[in-house]
């Protein structure tokens, strides 16, 4: 937001309300798809049909002059997208959807340690506390001794720590290079690197499988879009709030479409961990310093 543009807290509302429900329906997509395609081949297939959502900026990437050191974050920034991308498919599959999303949530508790850590950002008590108890919300859903941790469990932990390094890479970039171009060498890096893992374990996908690929990159996509609208219209403080419905819709689509029992524990660490990071983006929007990305940043 400028200081030009009046808030409207309703249009953003509305707006991450349409967001929630895009990256509900990719997950929803990708559990019906099924484990059949390898984790790897899945994610590269998606995001390379979602190259074509960057014929409009062509132009603007093609007038973009980068330097060594900007290329090289770009490379790294997909590199971790793209492990990301891999172990969330991988997880997607094997674990139940609430599980998915809520653990999702923890990307933005690492980034305000990593940018402590890389970024010189101070980590005052506060966030410290805050930290700590969206970790607290990790375990709670875990229960590490009292239930299986499975390798899809394993997935999303390791999924959120890398998308971590990415979104503190872009904050790098940030300073440095259009929005436009940001998102576009990302797609473009994360394909990139996805093709070996794909050419690895290549599996010919079929015409089911395609389509419901092409809808994963045509919601998220679309939900990166209007995820864009509502924080045009009103602050992340408005807007924030409202990605604690992902998880109940979540939770509902897991029970009513995949006949997934209601774990009352996930739903406990769920709601602590976002209310870890909203308790952030509250501190980080009154500091005037947004840090820790918002909790649909890191979707793929």
């Amino acid at each position: 937001m400028t200081s030009t543009t009046p808030p409207r807290p309703l249009v953003g509302i509305f707006w991450m309300l349409v967001t929630g429900g895009c990256f509900i329906m990719v997950t929803a997509l990708v559990k019906t798809m099924g484990p059949r395609m390898p984790a790897g081949e899945a994610a590269f297939i998606r995001y390379a049909l979602g190259l074509v959502f960057l014929l409009p900026v062509l132009g603007t990437l093609r007038d973009t002059r980068l330097t060594r050191r900007q290329w090289a974050l770009f490379s790294v920034r997909g590199f971790c997208h793209a492990g990301g991308v891999i172990l969330w498919f991988y997880a997607m599959v094997r674990i139940p959807i609430a599980e998915v999303t809520a653990m999702n949530y923890l990307a933005p508790i690492y980034v305000t340690v990593g940018a402590a850590l890389f970024l010189g950002e101070r980590l005052a008590t506060r966030r410290i506390v805050a930290v700590v108890l969206g970790l607290l919300g990790a375990v709670i859903i875990l229960r590490p001794g009292f239930r299986e941790v499975s390798g899809g469990h394993l997935a999303m932990l390791f999924a959120a720590v890398v998308f971590a390094g990415s979104y503190l890479t872009a904050k790098v970039l940030a300073d440095e290079v259009k929005p436009a171009v940001i998102v576009a060498l990302l797609s473009i890096f994360v394909t990139v690197g996805l093709a070996p893992f794909a050419a690895a374990d290549w599996i010919r996908p079929t015409g089911r499988e395609m389509l419901f690929l092409a809808g994963v990159a045509s919601f998220a996509t679309a939900g990166h879009y209007t995820m864009t609208l509502a924080f045009a219209a009103a602050p992340v403080t408005v807007t924030q709030p409202v990605t604690f419905l992902q998880l109940v819709w979540a939770t509902l689509l897991g029970v009513i479409w995949f006949e997934e029992a209601i774990d009352i524990w996930v739903v406990l660490g769920g709601l602590v961990i976002l209310g870890s990071v909203s308790f952030i983006t509250w501190r980080e929007a009154v500091l005037k310093a947004q840090i820790t990305p918002v909790s649909h940043a890191t979707k793929v």
